[in-house]
């Protein structure tokens, strides 16, 4: 079994979107909606309205003569119901 929700993502812009109940996961590349919305209300105990997801792709870096690709990878924007929230940070 594969580990679906690898960390949540915090920075200024995911804080800002954790006070309209929006927060944001580092998922793995081949998960689904569905199977997104199964792990963060097994993880965190709460109820999901919905699941955004992007897909961010490698960005090209250029050292010396060659490049090279860093990773692509997905996150998942996900909103739960009102007066539920999620402790992302760490203590």
């Amino acid at each position: 079994m594969r580990m679906i929700i690898k960390k949540p993502i915090i920075s200024e812009k995911t804080m800002e979107l954790s006070k309209i109940n929006k927060y944001v996961f580092l998922v793995d590349r081949q998960a689904n909606t569905c199977e997104i919305k199964k792990g963060i209300k097994s993880i965190y105990k709460v109820d999901v309205e919905s699941v955004n997801i992007i897909n961010q792709k490698g960005k090209v870096k250029k050292s010396g003569r060659g490049a090279s690709r860093r990773p692509s990878s997905k996150k998942a924007v996900v909103t739960i119901k009102k007066g539920q929230t999620i402790d992302v940070l760490p203590k």
